[in-house]
């Protein structure tokens, strides 16, 4: 067990099946995915790298790709559900689409793996 699955475990039983397919749905699109924490949240991480957290909150259940241009690419197909910059909130009777939470992970894993695979310019050394 991990951290994301021993959170699950205490979500609202009525609640659970919403988060649980979120984290699913992550599992079959980016395979080897860890679990740890982020940002005192639950999360998957992939190459060490944070790429999503499903959580509930008392009003909503909310998914958090860490990265606010996640959010921004998808929001024109997410009329109805309440945004913001890093957050995407639903309900159990009304759920993320599935062709919009694959697209939500499917590029979070782009972002992260583009990042790693870029190579960083070194920093000249030098007295300043």
């Amino acid at each position: 067990m991990g951290m994301v699955t021993d959170y699950l475990a205490t979500v609202d039983a009525a609640r659970r099946p919403a988060l649980e397919r979120v984290v699913a749905r992550a599992h079959d699109l980016v395979p080897g995915l860890v679990e740890g924490t982020a940002y005192g949240m639950p999360v998957l991480l992939h190459r060490g790298k944070p790429l999503l957290s499903a959580v509930e909150a008392k009003a909503h259940l909310a998914l958090y790709p860490h990265s606010g241009v996640i959010v921004d690419l998808v929001a024109a197909d997410l009329d109805g559900f309440s945004l913001s910059k890093g957050t995407i909130r639903f309900q159990t009777d009304q759920p993320i689409p599935d062709a919009v939470l694959d697209r939500v992970i499917t590029l979070r894993r782009q972002h992260i793996d583009e990042a790693l695979d870029t190579p960083r310019p070194k920093r000249a050394r030098g007295n300043a």
